[in-house]
C-alpha cells in the first residue's frame, strides 16, 4: 500500500466524531479518521468536508473511513484507495449507535437536498 510510512498504528482516533464540527455544533453524513495522528473529521460528502481540509492543513495524506462494517484506506496524495491496511488502534469505527448522517439531534430535517 502506497503511503503506508504516513499511517501510525499506535494513535487513538480523536473523538467519536468530526473533530470541528463538534466544536462548531454542525453535522456530517460520513467521518473519516487520518491514519497519522487519529483526527476524525467529516468526509467530502458532507457540508463542510473537514477531513479533507484537515489533508491541505497538515499534509496527512491517508485516511481510512471511520464507519462501522468499513475497513478501507484513501491516499490523498496518489488518489488510490485500498479495501485494506494495517490495523489501526481501536476504535475502529464511531459507535455503531450513532446515526449517519449524525450526530443524533443536529442534522437537518432536510439533510438529503443539502447533499445534492
Amino acid at each position: 500500500m502506497s503511503g503506508e510510512s504516513a499511517i501510525d498504528p499506535s494513535v487513538a482516533p480523536s473523538g467519536t466524531g468530526c473533530v470541528e464540527c463538534d466544536e462548531a455544533g454542525g453535522w456530517w453524513f460520513h467521518l473519516r479518521r487520518c491514519a497519522t495522528c487519529g483526527h476524525i473529521g467529516c468526509c467530502d460528502d458532507s457540508p463542510a468536508k473537514h477531513a479533507t481540509g484537515h489533508y491541505r492543513e497538515t499534509g496527512h495524506p491517508v485516511i481510512r473511513s471511520f464507519e462501522p462494517g468499513e475497513g478501507w484506506f484513501w491516499n490523498y496524495d496518489t488518489n488510490e484507495l485500498y479495501n485494506s491496511g494495517p490495523e489501526l488502534a481501536p476504535p475502529a469505527s464511531h459507535p455503531a449507535d450513532q446515526p449517519a448522517p449524525g450526530p443524533a439531534g443536529r442534522v437537518p430535517a432536510d439533510w438529503a437536498e443539502t447533499l445534492r
